[in-house]
């Protein structure tokens, strides 16, 4: 199937690389090189990034910090990846814009579905950050809204695993990775992929599911292909 506008969700903690915490300046360059070259490809390109690799609220909680206020030190840190990434798919030679759900003027441009709509159609990266805007909401559930929001025709949950496994493949070596699944499937396997409110929302709108690991270089370029790197979750 040829994807025409796609959503990719990128973790904060990929960004770190080898790193223990911050930005790994050639992981944020290999990243970036990757979404030129599938933007020079003309699909239309929305990216949500996490802010893990600086902080994280549920994390936060247990260190003493209100969870509201966790989440949004959480929020604000996916701002900061998000300008390190527009930086890096700019030099890359592809422009990109922030948008972000708080209002960071002059840093971030305010979200707004039209503007978003209009940077696509000119082949601008759209990368969308704060989360939903709320508090309690994870990520991906923010890449579930804003991929169905953009009329996006797939979200590509990039993590550090080829796929969904039987079993968890860093600690089960036996595990077997699906190729691909339904949401039906994934609910009765109690498969952990997302958090259940993005799931859901990706099942009531029809939304494919494909996961992968970003972290191997040319993946992305990979999947564009058609190749078969990953794990499929439909309808």
């Amino acid at each position: 199937m040829q994807y025409n506008r796609i959503l990719l969700k990128l973790s904060g903690e990929a960004l770190m690389g080898n790193k223990t915490h911050g930005i790994d300046s050639d992981r944020l360059s290999d990243y970036a090189e990757e979404i030129h070259e599938v933007a020079k490809m003309g699909i239309e390109i929305g990216i949500v990034i996490g802010g893990g690799n600086i902080f994280r609220g549920v994390s936060g909680v247990a260190d003493g910090f209100d969870r509201v206020k966790g989440d949004y030190m959480g929020m604000l840190a996916t701002v900061i990846n998000g300008l390190a990434l527009q930086s890096a798919i700019a030099n890359a030679g592809t422009e990109a814009r922030v948008f972000s759900s708080i209002r960071m003027d002059p840093v971030t441009e305010f979200y707004s579905r039209e503007k978003v709509s209009s940077a696509l159609k000119n082949n601008e990266v759209v990368i969308f950050v704060g989360g939903t805007g709320n508090p309690f909401f994870t990520t991906d559930t923010a890449s579930s809204l804003r991929a169905v929001e953009m009329g996006a025709d797939i979200f590509l949950k990039g993590t550090r695993v080829d796929g969904i496994y039987t079993a968890d493949p860093e600690k089960d070596s036996t595990a077997k990775r699906y190729n691909e699944l339904s949401f039906d499937e994934a609910l009765q396997k109690q498969l952990k992929i997302m958090d259940m409110t993005a799931f859901a929302m990706c099942r009531e709108n029809n939304l494919p599911v494909y996961v992968f690991d970003m972290n191997k270089k040319g993946n992305l370029i990979r999947f564009i292909s058609g190749e078969k790197i990953g794990t499929l979750v439909k309808n």
